[in-house]
């Protein structure tokens, strides 16, 4: 199983639990939001020890 990272959605403020896949690296993928169907953009981070941190952003930023 995919790990998951809270996100607030930058259009409805809902939050949101997102899985991805840290061995991917750092990476960025778009995703509709479970509640208000708006694209977001989220950007994966990995740093060296293994742990991630992710970033939502809006289709407009």
């Amino acid at each position: 199983m995919l790990p998951t990272e809270s996100a607030t959605c930058p259009y409805c403020w809902e939050s949101l639990e997102i899985g991805f896949d840290p061995a991917e690296g750092d990476h960025e993928f778009w995703e509709d939001c479970h509640v208000c169907c708006r694209p977001i953009l989220f950007s994966v981070y990995v740093d060296s020890m293994g742990n991630a941190q992710m970033d939502a952003r809006s289709d407009d930023d």
